[in-house]
Formats: C-alpha cells, sequence, structure tokens
C-alpha cells in the first residue's frame, strides 16, 4: 500500500480547472464584443486622435483649419501726396527747400505748379522773382548746352543745372537785376551743371560787366522771365542724322519757353519727348518730315507745314508766340 504521503489529496483536480474556464470565458467575451465594435479600435494612421510623439499627453492633435484668411484692402493715398487743385497752382509761390539736392549743391526753389497764366510752366514761370548769384564764363563761340549753335549775341546765360530742368529753360529771356540797381537782359543757351546752386546763373562776361566789374567774380542777383518784344519768327530745325526712321526736331528763335514739340502721325498729333540737349527725338521715325506743332508755356499753340528733313539746317517759319 503506498504511502499517503505520495497520494494527491481529492478534490484538488477540480479546483484547478475553474479559474481555466473563467480566463476562457473572459477571452471569448472580449473576442465577440472587439468583432461586433471595430470602430472602437484606434488606428495608427488617424491624425485626430492620436496623441503628440514624446510629449506624454494624450490630447487629440487637431487638423488645421483650410479657410482663407481675409486680405486687407488697400490704404488710401496720404493726402500730401494728392495732386494740387486749381487753387493751390495759382496761389503757390516758390518756396525754399530744406535738403540739399544729391551732389552736394545747395537746395533752391522746389518745383511749384504752373500759374494760371501760364499753365503749362515748369520751375521757371512768368511774374515771378528768383534770388541766386551770377557768374560768369568763357562763352566761346556762343554754342552751349541747348545746342543753338554758334553765335554773335553775347548778351546770354547758362542755367543751373536744376532750373534748366531738362532744356525746358532752353531759349527763355530773363532780366537779371544786381543789388546796385544795374540790369542786363539775356537769353539761356547753355546749362551751368552741379555745383550750379538752384537760382544762380553764370552769365558771359560782356553780360557780367554789365552789372558789375569782372573782378567781384560773383555777386547777388535777382532775375524773373520776360516774353519780350522780337521781330524774330521761329525756325526749325533737324539734328544731325535724322531721317525718316529716326529724328530730332528743335525750334530756335521762339519768344516764350517752349512746353511740347508735337508731330502729326497715322494716328493724330504725337508728343515727343524732349531730351537734354534741347531736341525732341522721335526714335521710330514716325511723324518726321511731317506737320510739326509748338506750344509754348501760355499754351499757345502754332502749326508748321511739313518740312523736308534737312539735318543741321534752320528752316524758318513765319510764326513767334504772343507777348505777354
Amino acid at each position: 500500500m503506498a504511502s499517503p504521503s505520495h497520494r494527491r489529496p481529492p478534490g484538488k483536480r477540480h479546483t484547478a480547472l475553474v479559474p481555466a474556464l473563467v480566463v476562457a470565458a473572459v477571452a471569448l467575451v472580449a473576442s465577440l464584443l472587439m468583432a461586433l465594435h471595430p470602430e472602437g479600435a484606434t488606428t495608427a494612421h488617424d491624425a485626430t486622435t492620436a496623441p503628440i510623439a514624446g510629449s506624454g499627453s494624450t490630447t487629440p492633435r487637431t487638423t488645421p483649419s483650410t479657410s482663407p484668411k481675409p486680405k486687407p484692402k488697400p490704404s488710401k493715398p496720404s493726402a500730401s501726396k494728392a495732386s494740387p487743385t486749381a487753387s493751390t497752382a495759382r496761389t503757390t509761390s516758390p518756396r525754399p527747400a530744406t535738403t540739399a539736392p544729391e551732389g552736394g549743391a545747395a537746395a533752391g526753389t522746389a518745383p511749384q505748379p504752373a500759374s494760371a497764366s501760364a499753365p503749362l510752366a515748369g520751375r521757371i514761370r512768368p511774374n515771378v522773382t528768383y534770388d541766386g548769384v551770377a557768374t560768369f564764363y568763357d562763352t566761346g563761340n556762343g554754342n552751349g548746352a541747348c545746342l543753338y549753335g554758334p553765335t554773335d549775341d553775347v548778351m546770354t546765360a547758362a542755367m543751373n543745372h536744376t532750373d534748366y530742368e531738362t532744356s525746358k529753360a532752353c531759349g527763355a529771356y530773363v532780366r537779371v537785376r544786381a543789388a546796385s540797381g544795374a540790369s542786363v537782359t539775356v537769353r539761356i543757351t547753355n546749362e551751368c551743371p552741379l555745383p550750379c546752386a538752384p537760382g544762380q546763373l553764370d552769365l558771359s562776361p560782356q553780360a557780367f560787366a554789365k552789372l558789375a566789374v569782372p573782378s567781384a567774380g560773383q555777386i547777388p542777383i535777382t532775375w524773373s522771365l520776360l516774353s519780350p518784344s522780337t521781330s524774330d519768327t521761329i525756325s526749325i530745325r533737324y539734328k544731325t542724322g535724322s531721317s525718316r526712321y529716326w529724328c530730332g526736331i528743335q525750334a530756335v528763335g521762339h519768344r516764350n519757353p517752349l512746353a511740347r514739340l508735337e508731330v502729326r502721325d497715322g494716328s493724330g498729333w504725337r508728343r515727343l519727348p524732349r531730351a537734354e540737349y534741347n531736341y525732341f527725338l522721335s526714335e521710330q521715325g514716325s511723324g518726321c518730315g511731317g506737320e510739326i506743332r509748338i506750344t509754348d508755356i501760355y499754351g499757345e499753340t502754332l502749326t508748321v507745314d511739313g518740312l523736308a528733313i534737312r539735318p543741321d539746317a534752320l528752316q524758318p517759319t513765319r510764326l513767334q508766340f504772343a507777348a505777354h
């Protein structure tokens, strides 16, 4: 008979099977729940519910909004940049600028709207007195930046770079007065480059001698625009190299400063740009050899019949602007 110590106690085998059955039942129930509700599982690519890596937080990420942001409305230009009104143009007088232009020259009068009596004027306007200084230079044969050519007229002057204004001053007549009361009338035929200051006139030696002794070198002056009496009429000149494919046109002998020059082409009148050397250019040849229309700063317009393209030749007209 076996020793009692080697026998398995009765009932132990039955109790060991109970936990195993419970675990199996729980697993079965869990499997059935997963099968019935698959949407309850979280997938790895679901960006809206996946936790942020390394953050330790389970707060779901939110998808950025794709609705467009409202665009800002463009602001209106400031009042300081608005064009001057007609009343402002009639009453504004020249004012000294407070900053020096590039190149170190002292600042002068700022560009102002044209007066009602000269609606097309630039910086130099009638009925305005300008302050400056007068110097003089060797005028040689009288030719200058305006390219009027050699001349026997010794009452001429070079206008400072600022008031020369891309040759708008060419041909203008100005009366120059010294502090002594002496005065002289000169025609602008040249440009006085920087550092000639705004208001400065570089006179011919003969014109300067009408105001002061040459040894003075430089004197304070005032000057103003004139519309003088003259018996001369206007001439037209085509520049060297002009043809029906390209041309430069110049008016010579006009009483008042020119504001614009136009040519007639197939579509009507076309305004030509003005070069610093005082020719109006038709880069593509449009209107070359056809009718020409010139307008002074007072708004008077004269029409010249078509002229042959004869470079460097002065071709006279019977026209002249009215005196003012």
